[in-house]
C-alpha cells in the first residue's frame, strides 16, 4: 500500500517537473518567435535590406555559439536549477536594453539586446533540455521534448500574434504614408513607429524577472547527468576521456545547426516573403503562426506516436524526407501556394529537435553537460542559414532563395540512417522467440 502511495506521489511530482520545464520552454517560445515579426519591423523602422534585417537572426543565435561552452562552466558551478534562475535574469537585462534601442531607433542598440536574451537563452537551453531528456527513459524523450515543443510553439503563436498587433498595426497604410513623406517627416513617423515595442518589453523583462525567483524558491528537483546519464555501457563511457570521442554527439552538433536553421527559415522569413509576393501586412504578418501551429500539430503526433508506433530514429528519417518534398513543392509554387508549403514546414520540421537530442546524448554521462553544450553551440544553424537565405534573396529572389534548406534535410537524412550510430554502441534489438526457434 505505502509503496503504491509512493509511486503515485512520484509520478505526480515528475509531471509537476515537466510542467515547470513546460513554463521555461514557452518563454524559450515566446523570446524566440519573436523575431518572426522583429524582422519585418526593424527592416521598416531601421530602413533595412534584407540581408541586413537578418541580422537580428543572426545576434539572437551567434549568443548560443560564443555563450554555450561558458554555459556550461556556470551550470557545472551552480547546478541545472539556479543556472535556469541566472539565465532568465540575463534574457531580462536583454529585454531592458531594447529601451534605450527603441527611443534612439539604433539598430546596433536593437541586436546587442538581442545577443544579451540569446545569452541568457543558452544558459536556459543548455540547463533545460538535458534535464527534460535524461528525466525519464531515453527511448521516451522525444515524447517529453514534444511536449515541450508545443509549450514553445504555443507561445510563439501567441507572441507573434500579440507582437503583430502591437508593433505592425496598420502597417499597409503604414507603407504607403512613408513612401508619400519627405525625410524630416518620415523620420517622425518612424522614431513613433520604433516607440510601439517599449512597453512589450519592459513587460517582458519583469515576467522574466518574477520567474527567475519562482525557481529560486520552486521545489524543482537537482539532477546530476553524471550519474543518471551514464548509459548501458557504463565501463566503456568511463574509460573515454574527451567528448570528440563520441563522433555521433558531433554529427548530432551538425544535424542541430541543420533543424534550427531550417526552423528560423521557415518561420522568421516567411512573413518579410509573403510581402515580397505582394501580400499585405494585414495578411502576412499572421504567417508565422501559420508554421507554429503546423509544428504543433507534428509535436502532437509525436506525443502520441513515440516510441510507441514509431522510434525516434524512424521520426527524424520521415521529417527530413517530408522536408524535401514540401521544399520542392513551395519553390514550384506561386505566390500564396508556395507560402502554404512553407508554412507547412513546420510540420517537417517538428520533431528533428525531439529526435536528435537523445539520440546525440545518450549515455554521455559524465560529458552530458558539455555534450549539450556543444549541442546548444548548433543553434548557430539560426544565426547563417537565415543570412544566407536573406543574401540569395537579394541575389536571385526570396522565392527560390529557399533552396539552401535541401542540403541541411539531406544531412537529417543521414543522421537518422547512419551518423546517430557513428563509435556508439548500439544495444542488440532483443529477437521473439519463434524466430530463435526457426534457427534451431
Amino acid at each position: 500500500m505505502n509503496a503504491k502511495l509512493h509511486s503515485t506521489d512520484s509520478h505526480q511530482a515528475n509531471w509537476i517537473t515537466i510542467g515547470t520545464i513546460g513554463v521555461f520552454f514557452f518563454i524559450f517560445g515566446f523570446i524566440t518567435w519573436i523575431n518572426g515579426i522583429l524582422i519585418p519591423y526593424l527592416k521598416i523602422s531601421c530602413e533595412l535590406t534584407h540581408f541586413q534585417s537578418y541580422l537580428v537572426a543572426f545576434s539572437f543565435y551567434i549568443a548560443y555559439v560564443i555563450m554555450a561552452i561558458p554555459s556550461s562552466w556556470v551550470l557545472k558551478r551552480t547546478g541545472l536549477k539556479k543556472g535556469m534562475m541566472f539565465g532568465l535574469f540575463v534574457m531580462a537585462a536583454g529585454a531592458l536594453l531594447f529601451i534605450p534601442a527603441a527611443l534612439t531607433r539604433t539598430y546596433l542598440f536593437f541586436l546587442s539586446g538581442l545577443f544579451i536574451l540569446g545569452t541568457g537563452l543558452a544558459i536556459l537551453q543548455t540547463a533545460a533540455n538535458p534535464y527534460i531528456t535524461i528525466l525519464g527513459p531515453i527511448e521516451s524523450a522525444a515524447q517529453r521534448i514534444s511536449i515541450m515543443g508545443i509549450c514553445s510553439k504555443s507561445a510563439g503563436i501567441i507572441a507573434t500574434f500579440l507582437f503583430g498587433m502591437m508593433a505592425l498595426k496598420d502597417g499597409d497604410a503604414l507603407l504607403a504614408r512613408l513612401n508619400a513623406l519627405e525625410p524630416v517627416h518620415k523620420a517622425v513617423e518612424l522614431d513613433a513607429l520604433a516607440a510601439r515595442i517599449i512597453l512589450p518589453y519592459l513587460g517582458m523583462a519583469a515576467i522574466l524577472i518574477l520567474v527567475g525567483i519562482l525557481v529560486k524558491i520552486s521545489g524543482l528537483p537537482e539532477i546530476d547527468p553524471d550519474v543518471q546519464n551514464a548509459g548501458d555501457d557504463s565501463e566503456e563511457h568511463t574509460s573515454r576521456t574527451s567528448i570528440f570521442q563520441y563522433p555521433f554527439l558531433l554529427l548530432g552538433v551538425v544535424a542541430i545547426f541543420c533543424d534550427v536553421g531550417l526552423e528560423i527559415v521557415a518561420g522568421d522569413t516567411i512573413i518579410s516573403y509573403g510581402l515580397s509576393q505582394g501580400i499585405p501586412i494585414s495578411i502576412a504578418k499572421h504567417f508565422t503562426s501559420m508554421t507554429m501551429l503546423a509544428s504543433i500539430l507534428g509535436y502532437a503526433l509525436g506525443i502520441i506516436a513515440i516510441p510507441r508506433y514509431i522510434t525516434q530514429v524512424n521520426a527524424l528519417k520521415i521529417c527530413a524526407i517530408l522536408g524535401i518534398v514540401l521544399t520542392v513543392a513551395a519553390i514550384s509554387l506561386p505566390g500564396m501556394a508556395s507560402v502554404v508549403f512553407i508554412a507547412l514546414l513546420g510540420l517537417a520540421n517538428a520533431l528533428i529537435w525531439p529526435s536528435v537530442w537523445p539520440l546525440a546524448l545518450d549515455g554521455l554521462g559524465k560529458f552530458t553537460r558539455i555534450g549539450s553544450s556543444l549541442l546548444i553551440m548548433g543553434n548557430l544553424g539560426g544565426a547563417l542559414l537565415p543570412l544566407l537565405y536573406g543574401r540569395l534573396a537579394d541575389i536571385i529572389n526570396p522565392h527560390q532563395a529557399y533552396m539552401v534548406v535541401i542540403p541541411c534535410y539531406l544531412f537529417l537524412l543521414y543522421y537518422a540512417a547512419l551518423g546517430y550510430k557513428v563509435g556508439k554502441r548500439i544495444k542488440p534489438v532483443p529477437q521473439p522467440a519463434y524466430a530463435l526457434i526457426d534457427k534451431n
